[in-house]
């Protein structure tokens, strides 16, 4: 299918039109991203902990200039997540020590790279084992009733918003979802470009089904059949009943509704959960049926997310917003719950 022919579809919002404009990301020091790991390193073991600031420079290109510089391969350097390129950023990285002497990090020098702290760790740093991550971004020639924006926050830190994957996991004019389809069309890849096809379609699934949710008003109360997911972890289970406790917790954002990360295995949901999913993904049947052949397993994905001490901050024609979100979680789709942007 030719590129052109793909655009992702407008997925509807769940807490009214925009009511924010202006733009973002016009200088990196207007997106700012502080990882935060929740818990520390041993102090000692084979591998640097390098607690870096990045401004305007790749996460993948920096691990690979600290291999470089480490005389390690880049299989030997880890980190947590990817985090944006026009922003400054701070994030841990591990590098294996090539030996007991370790590297000499106060010779690597690349420009718009920092290395702000060294620690020692018994275990390579794996993808996705941070808790969360505090944003501040400016918004820039914004365009905003400051009454109408406090109350949305305020209904955004109550209700949760959608737990969308942003536009940035489809690539640059949705060109993942191109390499999606040449997939499952039958072309054969290497490892790393199937490995973001396969993810990539998981995604646009996972949004097909909150978007439908959204519309049914659904997307944050549940429905009978529902798979839930404590907050902050991996767990999921499916209750007996929608109970007053069930209930509850579900005001409370102790607990989720679930959406699935299609593949191989059990959707887990029930009843009108599962009819639903059923109906939304068999318009979808090749990408369903691609991903179970390629071997990916079912998983599950809660449809909402809460943002941690949100709040904005108006300085004279600029908004700046302040938050931390779970890791997993797209800023982006937190921000198309309040506006519209230019980047």
């Amino acid at each position: 299918m030719p590129i052109a022919s793909i655009e992702l579809p407008d997925w509807p919002r769940a807490h009214g039109e925009p009511l924010l404009s202006g733009r973002i990301k016009q200088n990196p020091e207007d997106f700012e991203v502080v990882e935060i790991l929740g818990w520390t390193a041993s102090g000692d073991g084979e591998h640097d902990f390098l607690w870096i600031e990045k401004i305007g420079q790749n996460t993948a290109w920096v691990a690979a200039q600290l291999g470089r510089h480490a005389g390690v391969p880049t299989r030997d350097v880890g980190f947590s997540g990817l985090k944006d390129r026009h922003a400054v950023t701070r994030q841990w990285f591990s590098v294996r020590r090539p030996s007991g002497e370790g590297t000499d990090w106060a010779a690597f020098d690349v420009d718009g790279v920092t290395i702000l702290d060294i620690q020692r760790h018994g275990k390579k740093l794996k993808r996705g084992v941070h808790r969360m991550n505090r944003f501040k971004i400016t918004i820039r020639e914004a365009r905003v009733a400051s009454e109408a924006l406090n109350e949305r926050l305020t209904r955004i830190s109550s209700m949760g918003f959608p737990n969308y994957f942003g536009p940035q996991r489809f690539g640059r004019g949705a060109r993942n979802l191109e390499l999606a389809l040449a997939l499952f069309d039958g072309r054969r890849m290497k490892r790393p470009q199937q490995s973001i096809a396969l993810s990539t379609a998981r995604s646009f699934l996972f949004n097909e089904v909150l978007a439908e949710r959204i519309r049914l008003s659904s997307w944050n109360s549940g429905m009978p059949g529902d798979c839930f997911n404590l907050d902050g972890t991996n767990s999921v289970f499916v209750p007996e009943h929608l109970d007053e406790e069930t209930t509850d917790r579900i005001a409370r954002m102790d607990i989720h509704p679930t959406g699935p990360l299609w593949g191989d295995g059990s959707q887990q949901c029930t009843d009108q959960a599962r009819d639903l999913e059923t109906r939304v993904l068999r318009a979808h049947a090749m990408w369903t049926d691609g991903l179970s052949a390629a071997g990916a397993k079912m998983a599950r994905r809660a449809l909402r997310n809460q943002a941690v001490d949100l709040n904005a901050t108006i300085l004279g024609s600029d908004v700046v917003l302040e938050f931390s979100l779970l890791s997993g979680a797209y800023a982006t789709s937190l921000l198309n719950e309040l506006g519209s942007f230019d980047e």
